[in-house]
């Protein structure tokens, strides 16, 4: 007689659109890929699916996984955590920090500005939240921290692909957005890619209604920069009538706008109807604008 064929175990739960916490995952992919496509001016793609955090994972003495718990206002139990390996969150970090010009960050810098990234993103899901359940959510005090719960949360394995390379990371809800009303049905893994025309416009879920009318009509000071100088104090206090200050530009070379204190384009001096104007002929890239703050 045949030895009997033992059951299949069960294929585990694929989450749906009414998930809450699948909908939380998907809006922290989106964030994720803003957030590192602003920073490093590179193009992400995220991809997401269920996971198991493992016991070796949730060990709070793994030294090779760094996590963050970011607790919410929205309920005593809505937290998030987003965990890296240590090669993840150094290849994130070191992105970052190269694309602004800095190529001799410590260790330490670089796990700040990783951290930095994180807590970005997990502001934007707050926000996202807040405009779903129509009530202001925030982030409040984190740590770094093992998740606690993960056995009773929703877990979630991410990559980042950027170029060629793909950074793992992880993601913890737990009972994040329990009173968010059904989210749009996504399938798991479903790739998130930025579109830059469409993140233009917000959608309703990310940004309130008429939010972007009113920042249209907020005002900005706008200055041009012909150049600068270092003087001795005992040179400034010569400065009489008619003194002469040698700028570091040269005649020909092209001034700079400066909106915010930051340098946003560099352009030639024009006249128009008879007052000074600025031609735009080059506008900064994100990576300069974070080396010409002034």
């Amino acid at each position: 007689m045949p030895d009997p064929v033992p059951p299949e175990s069960p294929p585990e739960p694929v989450p749906s659109a009414g998930d809450p916490a699948f909908w939380v995952a998907e809006e922290w992919g989106r964030q994720v890929t803003r957030a590192i496509e602003s920073m490093t001016g590179e193009p992400a793609l995220v991809t997401f699916a269920p996971h198991t955090i493992t016991p070796a994972e949730e060990d709070p003495a793994n030294p090779d996984l760094l996590w963050w718990e970011q607790p919410l206002s929205l309920a005593p139990d809505a937290k998030i955590w987003v965990g890296a390996r240590t090669g993840s969150w150094q290849e994130i970090g070191n992105r970052v920090l190269r694309s602004a010009g800095v190529d001799d960050a410590t260790p330490e810098d670089v796990r700040s500005t990783y951290l930095e990234i994180v807590n970005q993103t997990l502001s934007g899901v707050a926000s996202a939240v807040s405009a779903r359940v129509h009530q202001e959510v925030s982030c409040k005090e984190g740590r770094t921290s093992a998740p606690a719960a993960a056995s009773t949360a929703s877990s979630y394995a991410f990559e980042v692909t950027l170029g060629e390379q793909a950074i793992p990371l992880l993601a913890v809800f737990a009972h994040p957005v329990s009173h968010l009303s059904e989210a749009s049905a996504q399938p798991a893994a479903k790739p998130i890619k930025s579109d830059r025309k469409a993140a233009s416009s917000a959608s309703p879920a990310e940004a309130p209604a008429g939010s972007m009318d009113l920042l249209l009509d907020v005002e900005l000071p706008v200055s041009v920069s012909f150049g600068r100088a270092q003087l001795m104090l005992k040179d400034v206090i010569k400065l009489t009538t008619g003194s002469i200050v040698e700028l570091n530009r040269a005649l020909s070379e092209p001034v700079e706008v400066i909106l915010n204190n930051c340098v946003i384009a560099r352009g030639e001096v024009v006249v128009v109807e008879g007052n000074y104007g600025i031609r735009i002929k080059q506008v900064i890239s994100r990576q300069e604008r974070l080396r010409t703050l002034y």
